[in-house]
């Protein structure tokens, strides 16, 4: 029950986060055509959760508890590959094949990209 919990409240705070960081980068780039927002916030996530994964598998640095707290919670609510999803849908339905196959490349280059660099730096700590 206490992991279910962790995982809440971390999601809780990860759908804050990206929320936020999603709006402000709206706000910086103002282009309607291109979801700027979600493509920062996944990459991010991407990031950070190899780097905590890299850690958590390679030097024990999470309880069970705060694993569940951080990488399945806050991560988990902070990435938006839902949103991603239909973001790539409503582009390509909206007839701008060429941006939403950027999008797509975009996301899946450089979340990979990020996960191993994150994953990569875990090894150095």
């Amino acid at each position: 029950m206490i992991k279910i919990l962790m995982v809440g409240m971390g999601g809780f705070a990860g759908s804050i986060c990206r929320y936020i960081i999603s709006d402000l980068s709206h706000r910086l780039f103002n282009d309607p055509f291109f979801p700027y927002g979600t493509i920062i916030v996944n990459v991010t996530g991407c990031f950070f959760i190899g780097l905590l994964g890299g850690l958590s598998e390679t030097r024990q640095f999470f309880t069970p508890e705060i694993r569940a707290l951080i990488l399945i919670g806050f991560l988990g609510g902070f990435t938006t590959f839902s949103t991603f999803g239909y973001e790539i849908f409503t582009v390509a339905r909206d007839g701008q094949f060429a941006a939403a196959l950027i999008n797509l490349l975009l996301h899946l280059i450089l979340g990979f990209g990020s996960v191993w660099l994150g994953f990569s730096m875990s090894r150095l700590l």
